[in-house]
């Protein structure tokens, strides 16, 4: 008992501290010691308890027996962790006759990963008896054979082991012979017949002797032989060897055929009795028998069967000489044959324990396989060395068992770069020349929420049309994510914290697929920009995310109709009165017609036309300018009050308009009218000088924003993120450089519009919408 908790401590100090050398991994060695003849179900020793391992987590860690020598015979039960014995144990079926008997088993758990080594001693119990070959035994003696001659006889055969093996022979009682032993090694002990006095074959022709072999049990067990002994005359002269002692080199694998050595005896008898024969001894069993033969003549050693030195390395063959007079004499001999080792077996690689996927994230050192190589070559031959290609992120690490690794990252895995590694294992022994042997193992990198989703473009810009119909799809957004399955799965949501995020609340998300939704309709007039923010996040634990910023800019329709400044009656409606002398000439300027689009560009952009005129070759309207002139002198024969009908209208695409009402009154010409014709002169000369002045401005300003685009075009190509080729391309440009200049009364600014817009196109961030603002200029006494 004493030594059994002293064993106990001794694995207990081996568990701790191989567990702070390794880490996880963990190694630790037990031996448990049973006897044989077990029954099935025995149990041989509690693994969990004699390493401090909670049984009751043994079935979740995959308590098992990962590899062993005798796997079979034993099982571990995951329940309370006892190793119990699998079928009958009998040692001489597992051993033969080896000793110790030891059976290792190699036991893994996993979660954390640890091997613990058990080795179990099977003890021999006495449960066989010594038996010879030959329940009788026959020997010719020739009555002149002198004291001390010797006589092999064969060997009693015990499967048991050690003391339980054949200890000892005895002779039944005679005056004529003694037993003595000799030790055969692995053949055990042999018993040799001794002649102590001579024979007299006058006096005893024959006699009975019984042989009987004892083993060491308590109580001993035996068995007999009967030997039967004729004296016979003649032939006193036995072959003898030319040599005390035979001892032979022989490479494995040699071929059948091969001569090991060659024996020589001498027999100093004449005729039959001194020719020798040579015959394998009466020692030698079958098994030897099929692996060597001897020539009965000329003595050669021959092999005949399949030598392996990781079998067996040495043989002791018994060669006999036998002379052939009527009662021949012999004489053995052992032969000793040590086998050479060749390197012939490749090394053998064994993956005990391996995990085929492995985080992303995990840290440099981690284990991923525990490797076994062996060799059943000895020394040299024996050698392993295990290797793995140089362009991998994995090593071998040496453990404190001999030709085991640990199989462990050196650096950061990357998913979306290498989601699979093909790993292939060499093992290479040192043997000359060498032999190798390799293996493969796939392990796959799995998945850890390490990207961010990211957006197919930073920032978005998207145009709208004005009016739009509210709770309609008008654009969308879309982000992507490196990582696969749920990491993957990105979602979207617009962010409405800040005072910057005050349009948010006019838009709506589709959380799943980036679709934008208006919430309500759009003015251009109200509303001409406005800008938000989209998160997308993916469904990781934890999940990541990032945002975009979306440029909105709505785009104008012609939905607002010309309003007529001038004229305007007193009761609201246009139409107006004008009186002239009758003496202007022609070109004499009436009156002009002013009106304002809320609209830009084209929907802004308004021309005038006569719808009704009393007489057209009196008056002539300006479909720019909205001037109403005479075109000749008045007559006697003219009226003296005309009527005249204006319509204006925009250039929509669906034009819209409204018409004034100008009544023309011609009177006789007095000094007033004369002053008003010099004020109306100078009136026309103002507006002149205005125009003028207006084709100079609009000229410069035009010249400033072409070379300020220009700038803009070259200071975009040369910045490292190229805007330019994201977002300046209009896919539905048509390659013209039409646009109009629409002056606008409303906002006092030019709107520089071009032929086409198409809703959706995107455009570089800043170009200030196309819009060029002028300072206001005061109106001058004509109006304008």
């Amino acid at each position: 008992m004493g030594q059994r908790r002293r064993d106990q401590w001794h694995v207990k100090i081996i568990f701790i501290v191989v567990s702070i050398v390794f880490g996880r991994t963990v190694w630790a060695q037990i031996r448990y010691s049973i006897s044989e003849e077990q029954k099935d179900g025995a149990a041989v020793g509690n693994v969990a308890k004699d390493l401090g391992i909670d049984h009751r987590t043994l079935k979740d860690r995959g308590f098992r027996i990962v590899s062993a020598s005798g796997e079979s015979l034993f099982s571990a039960n995951q329940n309370d962790g006892v190793l119990y014995v699998n079928g009958k144990l009998d040692r001489e079926e597992v051993c033969e006759r080896s000793t110790p008997c030891l059976i290792n088993l190699k036991i893994a758990l996993e979660n954390p990963l640890e091997i613990h080594y058990v080795t179990v001693d099977v003890i021999d119990v006495n449960d066989h008896a010594p038996r010879f070959p030959e329940r009788e035994k026959h020997l010719e003696i020739s009555e002149t054979v002198l004291p001390g001659a010797r006589f092999q006889l064969q060997a009693a055969r015990d499967p048991d082991s050690g003391s339980n093996s054949v200890q000892t022979y005895k002779l039944s009682h005679t005056d004529y012979f003694r037993i003595e032993i000799i030790d055969r090694d692995e053949d055990g002990k042999a018993p040799v017949l001794i002649l102590q006095k001579p024979l007299d074959r006058e006096v005893t022709k024959s006699m009975k002797l019984q042989l009987t072999a004892l083993d060491g049990g308590r109580p001993p067990k035996s068995g007999t032989m009967d030997i039967a002994i004729d004296v016979l005359d003649i032939n006193d002269n036995a072959p003898v060897f030319t040599k005390d002692s035979y001892t032979v080199m022989l490479n494995e694998n040699a071929p059948v055929g091969t001569i090991v050595l060659r024996v020589n005896a001498t027999d100093l008898d004449e005729g039959q009795n001194g020719e020798v024969v040579y015959s394998l001894g009466h020692n030698v069993n079958y098994k030897l028998r099929k692996l060597f033969d001897v020539n009965p003549i000329t003595g050669e050693i021959i092999v005949t069967g399949l030598l392996d030195f990781e079998i067996k390395d040495k043989y002791q063959i018994d060669i006999q000489a036998s002379d052939k007079g009527i009662v021949p004499l012999t004489t053995d001999k052992i032969i000793t044959i040590k086998i050479a080792d060749i390197n012939d077996n490749p090394p053998q690689i064994e993956v005990t324990s391996f995990s085929s996927a492995i985080p992303e994230d995990s840290k440099p050192g981690t284990t991923v396989a525990l490797i076994s190589v062996s060799d059943l070559d000895s020394e040299m031959n024996g050698r392993v060395m295990c290797s793995l290609p140089e362009d991998i992120p994995f090593k071998l690490m040496p453990s404190s068992q001999e030709n085991t690794y640990s199989l462990v990252t050196t650096s950061s895995l990357d998913r979306e770069t290498i989601s699979r590694y093909d790993i292939t294992l060499e093992a290479k022994d040192a043997g000359q020349p060498p032999l190798s042997s390799v293996k493969s193992i796939t392990v796959q990198v799995s998945d850890v929420n390490d990207n961010i989703p990211e957006f197919s473009f930073s920032p978005y810009v998207f145009y709208v049309m004005e009016n739009n119909a509210p709770g309609k799809s008008v654009f969308s957004v879309s982000a992507s994510d490196k990582d696969t399955g749920e990491n993957s799965v990105v979602s979207y949501q617009i962010w409405r914290d800040g005072a910057e995020n005050k349009f948010a609340s006019s838009i709506n998300i589709n959380s799943e697929n980036g679709e934008i939704y208006a919430l309500k309709s759009f003015d251009f007039e109200m509303v001409k920009t406005f800008q938000f923010h989209v998160v997308a996040t993916d469904s990781g634990t934890p999940s990541l995310s990032s945002n975009v910023t979306v440029n909105v800019f709505i785009l104008d329709q012609n939905d607002n109709v010309p309003v007529i400044l001038y004229p305007v009656s007193a009761n609201g409606s246009a139409e107006g009165v004008e009186e002239i002398p009758h003496n202007v000439n022609a070109g004499h300027l009436v009156t002009k017609v002013r009106a304002y689009d809320a609209d830009i560009g084209y929907n802004g952009w308004l021309l005038f036309s006569l719808q009704e005129v009393s007489d057209h070759s009196l008056f002539g309207l300006d479909r720019y300018t909205g001037q109403i002139r005479t075109l000749r002198s008045f007559t006697e024969t003219d009226e003296a009050q005309h009527k005249l009908l204006i319509l204006v209208k925009d250039n929509g695409n669906d034009s819209l308009s409204a018409t004034a009402t100008v009544i023309v009154k011609v009177v006789e010409p007095k000094e007033a009218f004369a002053a008003s014709d010099v004020k109306n002169a100078v009136k026309d000369e103002e507006e002149n000088d205005v125009t003028f002045y207006l084709i100079i401005t609009l000229g410069s300003v035009s010249v400033l924003f072409v070379i300020s685009i220009i700038v803009l075009i070259v200071m975009q190509c040369s910045k490292s993120t190229d805007y330019s080729s994201k977002y300046l391309q209009d896919t539905n440009y048509d390659g013209t450089l039409c646009h109009s200049i629409q002056y606008r009364s409303g906002d006092k600014r030019y709107m520089l519009v071009g032929p086409r817009m198409s809703i959706g196109s995107t455009i570089a961030p800043g170009s200030n919408r196309s819009t060029l603002v002028i300072p206001d200029h005061r109106r001058r006494d004509s109006g304008e």
